[in-house]
C-alpha cells in the first residue's frame, strides 16, 4: 500500500531537511505543514497517511496527536523530537505514535525508522532504547490507548502553579512568589494532580511539556524540586 508522507514541524529547516533525506526513498510525494490547522484539514481528505511529527514543536502537542489518532486510527505516526525523557516517550506511544527517534539521530537512523514505520513496524532510535532501559521500560510493550483529547479544565492559578512546579520551584517558593500560604499552594497541587490523573510531580511536569507550557531545556530540576 502506497503511503502519503506528511511531515509536521514548526521549523522550515526541519521540514526541508527531512524532505531532502526522504526524497531518495519516496520521491516527490511528501507534503509538509508548519501549522496544525492546515494539517488537520488535509487529513480529512487524504487516506493512507504516514505522519512524521515533532509534537514538541510550536503549535503541535501530544494532545493534538491523540485527537488525530482517535479520528484516524489507521494513520501511522513517527515522532522526531529533540531530547525527550522516558515518561514522555511512554505517553507518546500511548497517544498512538508507532515510532520515536531524536532529531540528533543520524541520517541513516532516520531512514531506517521511516522504512520500518512504513512497513508497520515500531522503531526507536538507539538513544531512546538506552534511555528506556535505564528505567526498565520496553517501548515495544507499550500500546496505544484511546485517550480523551478534550482539554483538562484548569484555572489560571492552577496553570500558573503548574509552570512553577515544572520549573523546579518548591511549594514554599511558589507561595512566596504568588503571595499564598504553603497550605493553599499544596491544596492547589493536590487538585492539579487529581485533575490530571497523576500522583507525583513528574506527572505534572509531563503535562506541562505536553501542553508546551515549558520545554525540557527550561527544567532547572533543583534539589528543592524533590521537596
Amino acid at each position: 500500500m502506497k503511503r502519503n508522507i506528511v511531515i509536521a514541524d514548526h521549523s522550515e529547516l526541519i521540514l526541508n531537511g527531512l524532505r531532502s533525506i526522504l526524497h531518495p526513498l519516496v520521491g516527490e510525494s511528501i507534503v509538509t505543514f508548519s501549522k496544525f490547522a492546515p494539517l488537520k484539514e488535509y487529513l480529512k481528505v487524504t487516506k493512507n497517511i504516514l505522519l512524521i511529527i515533532d509534537y514538541t514543536s510550536k503549535g503541535f502537542s501530544l494532545n493534538k496527536v491523540v485527537e488525530l489518532k482517535n479520528k484516524y486510527p489507521k494513520m501511522l505516526v513517527m515522532a522526531l523530537t529533540p531530547y525527550t525523557n522516558a515518561q514522555t516517550i511512554v505517553q507518546a506511544v500511548e497517544a498512538g505514535i508507532e515510532s520515536h527517534i531524536k532529531k540528533e539521530c543520524s541520517v541513516q537512523e532516520i531512514k531506517d525508522a521511516f522504512t520500518a514505520t512504513s512497513g508497520g513496524t515500531k522503531f526507536f532510535c538507539n538513544d531512546i532504547v538506552a534511555q528506556m532501559r535505564k528505567e526498565n521500560i520496553n517501548p515495544k510493550n507499550i500500546s496505544f490507548k484511546s485517550l480523551d483529547p478534550n482539554p483538562v479544565s484548569l484555572s489560571d492559578r492552577e496553570l500558573q502553579i503548574i509552570r512553577f512546579i515544572a520549573e523546579g520551584y518548591t511549594n514554599s517558593q511558589i507561595a512566596a512568589i504568588v503571595y499564598l500560604s504553603n497550605h493553599t499552594v499544596n491544596t492547589h497541587r493536590k487538585n492539579i494532580m487529581k485533575k490530571l490523573g497523576v500522583n507525583n510531580t513528574a506527572g505534572i511536569v509531563m503535562y506541562a511539556v505536553k501542553e508546551q507550557m515549558v520545554t525540557p531545556n527550561q527544567f532547572s530540576f533543583k534539589k528543592s524540586n524533590l521537596v
